[in-house]
């Protein structure tokens, strides 16, 4: 199964865009509705009843359920009975805010996240429409529940036999978006590793170094637009708040964010482009980028967002029919390339690899990418690259070259099946453009 989100620009009228607006404030009020029954909910049952506040206690009932989705979905569906301004907005529309409210209540606890807030109006910017009809979309327009028609930019045609299963409205400094979620039922391989190998080093002094020599100088993207932003957030500070004015400065400051995160997306989509014709194999180190977003450089590093340029290059990649693949990150700038020998640890300040045993010179991230590039390839070909992963036989057994050649057609048909269509993607990849 094969998932893509596209997305385009909405030209709602004036009256679909009350609407719109509408129908975001009536989802913040239920989720910071469901948001408080929750919290009030788990205050009264944090403390023994013999130890209780002598100021205040919440007192619910012992008997009553904690009020998850199903039981917030009914209380919902009852409230909507004696309530005009719920019934102005899509059934389907409110539970869907219920159910993101619940996977963010499970997130918190299985991925160690923050505790869910109450929203402002500037905080609820999306809704989803979770059903389409089949017929939706007519040249540049598309039929929305309670909106009708409404036209959209089509920058691009949606892939024959893809089907539209839901979509999102997005509300953004720039107008108003919309994120068709489109399936198709084909099951694709993925790419094997194959043709010219490149490695690839990240870092903060340049963006990436590549085993060929190539040094990418990092773009500082808010560093350009940071003075104006400082300005802009000091004259916020003496706005009222609730006024027009500080309205009207706070959308200034969204549309300059916006700015900024635009180019980056840009340049580094045309990065992972230049890199693709490079090579027809990548190996990228396996970091965890948030930990470094925790650092004392944290702010150049979230400027740069190696996490999703490694996102984009994987799509990107996977679409050029080009391998991709992560390595063990550690010892990278410590082993010779060349002679593989341990040369020891290097200050911050040392930008070039000297090794005093076969004396091999060259810049110090560029030797990391090349100790990066042999460690893929000794793990593509250790792990065998003609394995069996299509249920053919045993899978880890290695085929015969007429079974190679047969797996090899059958992966190049579903290839160019899924090109006429008008898409290439793997199926367990979802990435938004």
């Amino acid at each position: 199964m094969i998932t893509l989100t596209y997305e385009y620009k909405l030209i709602p009228d004036g009256k679909q865009i009350e609407v719109i607006e509408n129908t975001l404030d009536v989802c913040r009020s239920v989720w910071n509705f469901a948001l408080r029954e929750r919290k009030d909910w788990l205050s009264s049952r944090k403390s023994p009843v013999n130890a209780c506040s002598l100021e205040k206690e919440y007192i619910l009932p012992a008997d009553s359920p904690y009020p998850n989705y199903h039981v917030q979905a009914k209380y919902l569906t009852e409230a909507k009975k004696i309530s005009e301004r719920l019934k102005s907005v899509n059934a389907q529309v409110l539970q869907q805010v219920l159910r993101t409210l619940d996977r963010a209540f499970l997130d918190m606890k299985s991925k160690n996240f923050g505790f869910p807030r109450f929203k402002n109006k500037y905080r609820m910017r999306t809704f989803v429409y979770p059903q389409m009809l089949k017929d939706c979309v007519k040249d540049s327009q598309i039929k929305l529940p309670q909106l009708g028609w409404v036209k959209f930019r089509k920058s691009r045609d949606i892939p024959r036999g893809f089907e539209i299963k839901q979509a999102r409205i997005v509300r953004r400094a720039s107008g108003y978006f919309i994120m068709l979620s489109l399936q198709l039922d084909v099951s694709i391989p993925d790419v094997p590793f194959h043709g010219h190998p490149l490695g690839i080093d990240l870092g903060l002094d340049k963006f990436l170094a590549t085993s060929d020599g190539q040094l990418v100088t990092r773009p500082r993207f808010l560093s350009q637009l940071h003075r104006e932003l400082k300005l802009l957030q000091r004259r916020l500070r003496n706005k009222k708040k609730g006024s027009s004015n500080r309205h009207k400065l706070n959308q200034r400051i969204a549309r300059l964010h916006q700015r900024v995160s635009d180019t980056r997306k840009d340049w580094q989509f045309k990065l992972a482009h230049s890199l693709c014709d490079q090579a027809q194999s990548i190996f990228i180190e396996d970091i965890n980028f948030i930990s470094w977003a925790k650092g004392m450089l944290g702010k150049h590093t979230l400027d740069a967002s190696f996490g999703q340029f490694v996102a984009i290059l994987k799509w990107v990649a996977w679409k050029r029919d080009v391998f991709v693949a992560e390595v063990d990150k550690n010892y990278t700038s410590q082993i010779c390339p060349n002679c593989g020998s341990h040369t020891g640890k290097k200050l911050l300040s040392v930008r070039e690899h000297n090794c005093p045993k076969c004396g091999y010179k060259t810049h110090r991230d560029v030797a990391a990418a090349q100790v990066i590039r042999n460690r893929g390839v000794e793990n593509a070909l250790g792990h065998g690259v003609l394995e069996n992963a299509c249920g053919d036989g045993l899978v880890g057994a290695v085929m015969s070259s007429q079974e190679s050649t047969k797996q090899e057609i059958l992966n190049a048909s579903l290839r160019i099946t899924v090109a006429l269509a008008g898409v290439s993607m793997s199926s367990e990849l979802k990435f938004v453009i």
